[in-house]
């Protein structure tokens, strides 16, 4: 007998039209938050009651109301603020609310049945050794800046960016926020957030050491793509339970259900990797702001070289702008040990030295006073680091002959030469061949590799260092790191392992090895290639080039005690072909806000984000003209329906994107830009449905799939 009636919210198929919410009886009322298994279709699937409130639509006549198959007991309801998370990131990036919310959840769960999941549950949790008020968490003194910082935070309700240069100490300043959050409600948690995988382990260590002798070993939990499902599924459980105090994640971590959320930390909030960039394409360091809001947690944001976003929201309050932005502005300008054992000091920045390449032999990888630098402090037994943010060998093979190139056949785009294997492989779609002796078009043996990727850059100083002595006496030592590298599974820990153990004396990489660790004998840092990015058509190309170089130039010199021990100044090197560009005359002067004025004066000017609004709406297709056609369709039947907000809104013409097409499938997309958030988002909801039905037209049939990308950071 089922005297009830629930709404609940599933993953649904993408665009099917099916709802955000399905009804289902039930045999008695569910709280709202539940998790529940109920038939869809032939499948049984996993689904979250939701609000009787956010119900729409009624069954369709004739049909008959399904019941629910089980109830997952054990677990407590998903709360309120969780639920309200969910729906304003379906709501505010166009997604279904289904797709978003059971996204949130570990994926064992999905698969799980009622009485599997209740076996798990009954299973002993380890003790929690050390969980006790007497063990004193142990501390290490703060600086002024530091103590400053954390004061504010303590007396302020945010949020807050904590602006401190690369070796400030934000980690500690983050530690001590988290613990007074811990020790002030013996219910707090905490979420802490990192943009790489390869950031967790690190920051996990510090955490755990800190935090676990008071509050115990499963205090400290993390969730990220890289865990097993088992792991994610027991690291959430463990946070939802709230015996888990603190979270550390990548972006899926903002979704974590914590229902004693005290306070966020989003570290290197700059960082591309918080937007999801496949599904519902979320930004985390967004959400984070909008859920420490809702949830009454400080929200702390972290970055050397801050996001001009979040630059502009920060922006203290002047004579023409009363009322400044709506983050409080911290400021951390000193390294920790700045001052100690050389003249300039052991922990100053990085001195920038520019290398103009124009003077240099027109084929040189390595100038000869940067080769020079290396071998230096290769001889003294000081690390050094060489940064090219592209992988492989070689980007493209050509013929000399007959102009052939390395082409992948399923995009447009180059495979990239991969020497160790001797493949060619398409970054994009995964295509891979072995390299051909001859051209494949003229038959001539005479193919050549045109530029260059961390491969050869490891190549070539190996060779140029081979006569090279460390203070032992032994041959210098040159390891990569780079997604070809790190494949297997615990890789990338090992590798690092051995650079922070000094078995490394030059370390070559992509931007994998520019963000966060903590080297401590690293003492020079060089760009080799780094002008692409000064004439991309992408206008936030120079800002996420400005960062990647602070950042890099952040890793040397990290170790005040050691770099006076060493004597020795560290250095950022740039090899350039326009020394004199604004963004390296920035880097030069460590000068990050006289940058992001520059940067911001061009965006007001431009009318360009943060002084605008953008969303993309993106169409993939068997054929280009079926992309536009798509997107061009869409567009008239917004203009012919006089959809609200569209008066306050401009809609571009369909473009292709820049890569066209990716594994045999065409790629357009189109612009949107407003001066009112609230206007584009009036749209956009108001645009759905008609996007839905332009889609079921003849004419669209060869169209594979469309989304739309709120806030996208490529454009």
């Amino acid at each position: 007998m089922h005297s009830a009636i629930v709404h609940v919210a599933l993953h649904t198929p993408s665009h099917s039209g099916v709802g955000d919410l399905l009804s289902y009886a039930s045999a008695q009322p569910l709280p709202p938050g539940t998790l529940v298994r109920v038939p869809l279709g032939k499948r049984e699937v996993l689904g979250v009651v939701w609000d009787a409130a956010e119900a729409t639509g009624e069954l369709p006549e004739g049909a008959a109301m399904r019941a629910v198959a089980g109830v997952l007991e054990g677990v407590a309801p998903l709360a309120l603020p969780w639920r309200r998370l969910v729906a304003f990131a379906a709501r505010y990036y166009q997604r279904a609310l289904g797709e978003v919310a059971l996204a949130a959840l570990p994926p064992q769960l999905r698969d799980l049945q009622p009485d599997q999941l209740a076996r798990r549950l009954k299973r002993p949790a380890k003790s929690q050794e050390g969980n006790s008020s007497e063990n004193a968490i142990q501390t290490i003194a703060l600086t002024t800046e530091q103590e400053r910082a954390r004061a504010q935070i303590s007396s302020e309700s945010g949020p807050f960016l904590l602006f401190g240069s690369t070796g400030s100490g934000k980690t500690e300043v983050y530690l001590r926020c988290v613990q007074e959050a811990l020790e002030s409600d013996p219910t707090a948690q905490a979420l802490v957030m990192v943009p790489e995988i390869n950031l967790t382990p690190q920051l996990e260590e510090r955490f755990t050491a800190r935090f676990a002798p008071r509050f115990g070993s499963q205090a400290v939990v993390s969730l990220h793509s890289g865990m097993t499902n088992p792991q994610r599924l027991k690291s959430w459980l463990t946070a939802h339970s709230g015996a888990a105090r603190i979270v550390l994640g990548t972006r899926m971590a903002v979704f974590a259900s914590l229902p004693g959320l005290k306070i966020i930390v989003v570290d290197e909030e700059h960082d591309p990797s918080y937007k999801q960039q496949e599904g519902a394409r979320y930004s985390a360091r967004d959400l984070a702001i909008w859920r420490g809001r809702e949830q009454g947690a400080k929200v702390l944001l972290g970055s050397a070289t801050p996001s001009l976003e979040s630059w502009h929201a920060s922006r203290p309050p002047t004579p023409e702008d009363p009322e400044g932005g709506r983050y409080v502005r911290l400021a951390m300008p000193s390294r920790i040990g700045a001052g100690v054992g050389t003249e300039r000091g052991a922990g100053a920045p990085a001195r920038v030295r520019r290398v103009d390449m124009n003077q240099q032999p027109r084929r040189a990888i390595f100038s000869a006073p940067l080769l020079a630098a290396i071998t230096e402090r290769v001889a003294r037994g000081e690390q050094s680091m060489v940064l090219l943010n592209r992988r492989g060998y070689a980007p493209v093979l050509h013929c000399a002959d007959c102009g052939w190139k390395s082409d992948c056949p399923h995009c447009s785009a180059h495979q990239v030469f991969h020497k160790a294997d001797r493949t060619l492989r398409c970054h994009h779609c995964g295509y891979t061949v072995r390299v051909p002796r001859a051209c494949p078009t003229c038959g001539s043996p005479d193919i050549h590799s045109m530029g260059r990727g961390t491969e050869q850059l490891e190549e070539q100083l190996g060779d140029l260092l081979s006569e090279v002595l460390r203070p032992d006496r032994t041959p210098a030592r040159i390891a990569r790191i780079d997604a070809d590298t790190t494949k297997a599974k615990g890789a990338l820990e090992a590798q690092l392992a051995q650079v922070h153990s000094g078995e490394v004396d030059v370390l070559v990489g992509t931007q994998m090895i520019a963000k966060g660790h903590d080297f401590r004998r690293i003492t020079l840092v060089a760009a080799v290639q780094p002008d692409g990015a000064l004439f991309s058509s992408d206008f936030r190309a120079p800002e996420r080039l400005f960062a990647l170089l602070m950042q890099a130039a952040g890793r040397a010199g990290r170790d005040a005690a050691y770099m006076a021990t060493q004597g020795t100044q560290c250095e950022m090197w740039v090899q350039t072909f326009h020394p004199q560009h604004a963004v390296y005359e920035a880097l030069r002067k460590h000068d990050y806000e006289a940058f992001a004025a520059q940067q911001l004066k061009e965006r007001e000017e431009a009318a360009m984000p943060p002084f605008a609004y953008q969303a993309l709406v993106r169409a993939d297709a068997r054929t280009q003209e079926v992309a536009q056609g798509f997107l061009t369709a869409a567009t008239a039947a917004a203009h012919a329906a006089g959809l609200p907000g569209l008066d306050a809104v401009t809609l571009f013409p369909p473009v292709p994107l820049t890569i066209q097409r990716v594994a045999n499938v065409e790629r357009a997309q189109m612009l949107m830009e407003s001066p009112s958030r609230a206007a584009l988002q009036r749209f956009l909801a108001a645009w759905q449905p008609v996007l839905q039905a332009t889609r079921s037209a003849p004419e669209h049939k060869g169209l594979v799939r469309w989304l739309v990308d709120v806030d996208p950071l490529v454009i």
